[in-house]
């Protein structure tokens, strides 16, 4: 069956982080604050009824996304490389398998280390209906956790 539609269904992976019939969209359409980054609407954006959407992000070595803030959460596994996860004032380096949970408000970043040796590519689970994120002002001085 096709990928569209509101039925059960899989999106076959493919080589290389990619999924059949899923095509690469830019990051943002209306947004600066960002440099090497791209997405995949995998599950929410198809017609299905879900209250979620799950998408990947790759962010390439000495990329990231925008430091920004929203009332909505969501949920980032890695699934690809390493890289840095920033919420609030807390900077994490985190990578396959890891679990990163943005709360609501919390101003956040997700980078790939200029010295990486292959993207950093995660999934991203978040509320179908959510607020528009706002850009976030500098954290000042942040805690690494390890």
């Amino acid at each position: 069956p096709p990928i569209d539609g509101n039925h059960s269904k899989v999106i076959r992976f493919l080589e290389g982080f990619s999924w059949k019939d899923v095509p690469v969209e830019p990051y943002k359409q209306d947004s600066e604050g960002y440099k090497g980054i791209e997405r995949r609407e995998l599950a929410g954006k198809r017609g299905e009824s879900t209250k979620f959407h799950v998408r990947y992000f790759e962010i390439r070595p000495g990329g990231h996304s925008t430091l920004e803030k929203h009332r909505h959460e969501h949920v980032v596994i890695p699934l690809r490389g390493v890289g840095e996860a920033q919420a609030g004032c807390y900077i994490w380096k985190v990578g396959f398998g890891d679990v990163v949970y943005v709360s609501p408000s919390d101003a956040h970043q997700f980078r790939c280390p200029p010295e990486a040796t292959e993207p950093f590519g995660f999934l991203c689970i978040v509320n179908a209906e959510r607020d528009k994120p706002v850009a976030a002002d500098g954290l000042g001085v942040c805690h690494i956790c390890e």
